[in-house]
């Protein structure tokens, strides 16, 4: 389909007076709410990679349903993609076969949402990091931006997505558990306030200090998650990136984007304008038939 010529230097130029005049894309920030932020502790001394939680994770999201014959093996490392929010995976450790599940980490300071120029991709004051599709216009820094590699473009889609786990935000608004937590029997993932969870872990390790490691995965890595961690043996063994900071990652890539005018400025201009044309030349030729 051919784009609207007209309709999209129209809005290529708005956008391009809104940042060369210096006002920004982004609304004015929200004043911070002093509501803390809902997190999920995943024990994996309690996972038996039964993988209810991509089943329910599927049904919540209109995902497709997982293949049942699909099961975590040692030694093959299933990832996210665009049809699956959360994958398990099971790794051979110094104190055997342990089960480990994958999302997005919900960071508390995101780098997605920081290299987002039109607030697509939302930090809520409730915790989960949420993607809004009206705001997007296709650059995918989210998904340069994320240090653990969340974020999915639907490549082979006539209308694509970025697909990530957002931990059943509309769920929680409306007082319901997120999917995966309802639906584990094992009782592996616990959801709460992050500061009660980090208790909570922290009691745990306590408790039983031969059954955990006594570190807790999320609580300083990327300046904090939403996603918080348990393990019985260092995080390495169960493939856990170990290499991220501890600061948040926005200011690297903030400072990224500031650096290189050309893609601060003129490319996100280029992209989001051919965005808009592509709409209106759309709903033209719906019009006229």
């Amino acid at each position: 389909m051919s784009v609207n010529r007209r309709n999209f230097l129209k809005v290529l130029g708005i956008t391009g007076v809104s940042l060369g005049t210096g006002k920004q894309l982004k609304a004015v920030p929200k004043p911070k709410s002093d509501k803390e932020f809902y997190a999920i502790l995943y024990d994996s001394t309690r996972c038996v990679g039964c993988q209810s939680c991509e089943m329910a994770c599927a049904s919540a999201n209109g995902l497709p349903e997982p293949d049942p014959e699909e099961w975590a093996e040692v030694g093959t490392v299933r990832k996210t993609n665009e049809t699956r929010r959360t994958i398990i995976n099971v790794y051979d450790t110094s104190k055997g076969e342990v089960y480990v599940k994958t999302q997005c980490m919900q960071c508390n300071q995101p780098a997605c949402a920081s290299a987002c120029l039109t607030e697509a991709m939302h930090k809520t004051e409730e915790g989960p990091v949420i993607w809004r599709e009206k705001k997007c216009m296709g650059c995918r820094y989210c998904m340069v931006s994320c240090p653990f590699d969340m974020p999915k473009f639907e490549f082979n889609s006539p209308n694509p997505k970025i697909e990530k786990c957002n931990m059943c935000y509309d769920r929680i608004i409306e007082g319901e558990l997120p999917a995966c937590v309802s639906d584990c029997p094992a009782e592996a993932l616990t959801f709460g306030t992050r500061r009660e969870l980090i208790v909570e872990a922290r009691r745990r390790i306590a408790e039983s200090p031969d059954d955990y490691y006594g570190e807790i995965y999320g609580e300083h890595e990327a300046g904090g998650t939403g996603y918080l961690y348990l393990s019985p043996v260092p995080f390495e063994e169960i493939g856990m990136n170990t290499n991220i900071q501890k600061k948040p990652y926005p200011e690297l890539t903030k400072g990224f984007l500031y650096s290189v005018p050309t893609i601060f400025v003129l490319w996100p201009a280029m992209l989001l304008g051919l965005h808009k044309a592509s709409k209106n030349n759309k709903l033209e030729e719906i019009e006229n038939e």
